[in-house]
């Protein structure tokens, strides 16, 4: 939360809240991905089919395909080094420069190896033909556009909220920055999850990376939205006075020998109730509805993914 935006030191409810709503939507994601490898005849989940039900986000599917790239790059260049190195980068020198600072071409079959490799999905194009086209490094593709423009929007946001902080700051947010459900937690989040339970299937480690990709998502889009809801809340008070509603009398101008105002209160359990509902609201919005069914009494709302 404190790398989305939450400068203030929440309550433990308020957290406890945004995990349960986050292990809602884990628990939503496997029941459906079940129900997709159940209609494959498969046993198991693929990746495919998580990327299947973020596949009307093309921002977010096109960040995780990045990650699986960036992931597959580092395994990698992990087992090459755990094999002694076959192919030397830049000579000698380990960083590939000279003693000029100049960095050296990657040489031998390192730069192949190393090279960030395309996902390709079964309902994409490339998936239709044995024989894929030679990819020009000088182009991008349109999830590539998205992705790039949805990576410089964040590094301005996340810019705009470091620019002001100290070294210590900078560096506690830097460390909250790589908080994860999964690192190092495979087994607790397995627990967690609800895998055993909710589904039979057992994940192989793409499938928990990328639900920790999700879940991180999940709490950065659930506390930027609570924080406008707080944001409403204040701005709401502020105009009319106060909290108490029955007082008319306007909030007095702060003096000159006033003492100074408290902190940031932080977003509290309305603020993240409020948040998650209108993320619902949005999700449901602008699609037909046509009553079908049994009354709407009789129907169970469709969970929708954040």
């Amino acid at each position: 939360m404190f790398v989305s935006g939450e400068t203030a030191e929440p309550s433990a409810e308020t957290t406890g809240i945004i995990e349960e709503i986050v292990r809602q939507q884990v628990v939503e994601i496997l029941s459906q991905c079940n129900e997709y490898a159940i209609r494959a005849g498969r046993r198991t989940i693929h990746v495919h089919d998580l990327f299947f039900l973020i596949r009307r986000d093309k921002a977010k599917s096109s960040r995780l395909k990045t990650f699986l790239s960036w992931k597959d790059v580092r395994k990698t260049a992990k087992d090459t080094d755990e094999k002694g190195g076959d192919a030397d980068i830049g000579g000698d020198d380990p960083l590939g420069a000279d003693a000029g600072g100049g960095a050296g071409p990657v040489v031998g079959d390192a730069a192949k190896k190393n090279k960030r490799n395309k996902v390709i999905l079964p309902w994409d194009l490339q998936s239709f033909y044995s024989e894929q086209v030679p990819e020009r490094e000088d182009e991008e593709d349109e999830d590539e556009q998205e992705t790039n423009f949805a990576t410089l929007q964040r590094l301005k946001t996340a810019d705009e909220r470091t620019k002001n902080m100290t070294k210590d700051e900078y560096v506690h947010w830097s460390d909250c920055r790589q908080a994860s459900f999964t690192f190092r937690k495979g087994k607790r989040f397995r627990e967690w999850a609800g895998f055993g339970v909710v589904t039979d299937s057992k994940p192989n480690d793409d499938i928990i990376d990328i639900l920790g990709f999700l879940t991180f998502e999940m709490v950065q889009t659930l506390t930027e939205e609570a924080l406008k809801v707080k944001a409403e809340e204040d701005l709401y008070k502020t105009r009319t006075g106060g909290e108490d509603a029955q007082s008319k009398k306007r909030k007095r101008e702060t003096g000159l020998f006033d003492p100074p105002e408290e902190g940031n209160t932080p977003v509290g359990p309305t603020h993240v109730r409020e948040a998650f509902r209108r993320l619902q609201r949005r999700a449901n919005s602008g699609r037909a509805k046509i009553n079908m069914g049994p009354p709407k009494a009789l129907q169970r709302t469709k969970l929708q993914l954040i």
